[in-house]
């Protein structure tokens, strides 16, 4: 009988049906556990030692889907472009992770994990949670696995092989505002203290987490400007603030005389405010500076704090506010005009300019018409945030 060469690798037997599979790749030895007859063993042994051969073996890894999760959120969830993610979107990215498939698959080994687990995984949250933050599930999921192929851990991804994806469920549009329906909602806030924010929203089409950062060095009155370069981000209970994700997200917004004259006003009170003036005294302002960093829209104190230019305000909390004075009214947005800003195409209708996206509530508009040409050369999608 021939001697077997070095290379050639071993097979023990562990168990019923159990084996152990000893090889070498470049010098390495390699060993790992088999389950299946001994023919299958076998075949397995080759295919290993003709991996080393092509270049394409993974060694193997006991590390399991959860420590594997672990370490790709720790590393910023790179994705296909290798770039970390926002704060905010890492997190969304460690609760989906953690909340859907880590119960099911969590201890699993990384190597191990086949496609009819991913689909039996699937099928548990099936009606459990939203279609679309299972499909949400799903693409997070699929990132975490590639990244697992690029660093060779894993020879496929078994994302590939799954039997069907969720689905994403019913799309929801928003709603469309014309000029009459946008002017009446704004009027409704004239005596709120939403007034100049609900006002930006509607005439700017600025975000609402851009919104609540603008600083009052962003205004440019001589010129009838905004500059939007900075967004609000919370994560769990903190705020702070944040760039946006390019440098196409910062851009000049042009507003009207009305719009300039409202902020005008509302600097003016801020004012007062800073220099102690109480309201109804005529002084003159204009030796009064405010704080470096003055938001225009700080978070209003509360009771026994004194105020703050510069305390970020919470944007759920606007938002409760706004779907709560908008029910109040009784104010019916018109959900059944279709804005050609979806589509991607920039015009000057009424559709268009004023597109309804602040989430849940239809408050905030995006414009893709009313803005400088540095910003409209990025046409902005209405979609839920």
């Amino acid at each position: 009988m021939r001697r077997r060469d070095r290379g050639d690798g071993g097979i023990d037997a562990r168990g019923p049906d159990t084996w152990r599979l000893r090889y070498r790749i470049r010098g390495l030895r390699h060993a790992m556990t088999f389950h299946g007859s001994l023919s299958d063993a076998r075949k397995e042994l080759r295919r290993l030692l003709k991996s080393g051969d092509d270049g394409t073996h993974i060694a193997p890894d006991k590390i399991t889907m959860a420590q594997w999760v672990e370490q790709w959120i720790a590393a910023g969830a790179p994705g296909r472009r290798q770039r970390k993610v926002g704060r905010r979107t890492l997190k969304r990215y460690e609760e989906l992770l953690r909340c859907h498939i880590g119960p099911v698959l969590g201890v699993r080994p990384l190597q191990q994990i086949q496609a009819v687990e991913i689909d039996a995984a699937y099928r548990q949250i099936e009606g459990k949670i939203a279609p679309r933050t299972a499909l949400h599930t799903h693409i997070v999921l699929g990132a975490a696995l590639q990244t697992a192929v690029r660093k060779g851990l894993l020879s496929i991804n078994p994302l590939d092989r799954v039997e069907r994806v969720p689905s994403p469920g019913e799309a929801d549009h928003g709603a469309v505002l014309d000029q009459d329906q946008l002017r009446a909602l704004v009027e409704g806030f004239r005596n709120s203290v939403l007034f100049p924010i609900v006002a930006v929203a509607a005439f700017t089409g600025a975000r609402r987490g851009e919104i609540l950062a603008l600083r009052w060095s962003d205004l440019d009155i001589e010129a009838k400007t905004l500059r939007i370069e900075r967004a609000v981000e919370q994560i769990g209970t903190t705020l702070s603030l944040k760039g946006p994700k390019t440098e196409r997200g910062k851009r000049t917004i042009a507003i009207d005389d009305d719009l300039v004259a409202l902020l005008v006003a509302e600097k003016q009170e801020h004012l007062r405010i800073c220099a102690g003036v109480p309201d109804g005294v005529v002084v003159d302002l204009s030796l009064v500076k405010l704080p470096d960093g003055a938001l225009m829209f700080p978070r209003s104190p509360a009771p026994g704090e004194s105020f703050s230019f510069t305390a970020l305000r919470n944007a759920d909390s606007l938002t409760k506010f706004f779907a709560k004075a908008v029910r109040k009214s009784a104010f019916l947005i018109c959900a059944s005009m279709t804005c050609a800003a979806r589509t991607r195409r920039c015009c000057s209708t009424p559709a268009c300019r004023y597109t309804s996206s602040l989430r849940g509530v239809g408050m905030i508009p995006r414009c893709c018409c009313a803005v400088t040409p540095s910003a409209r050369a990025r046409p902005i999608r209405a979609r839920p945030r």
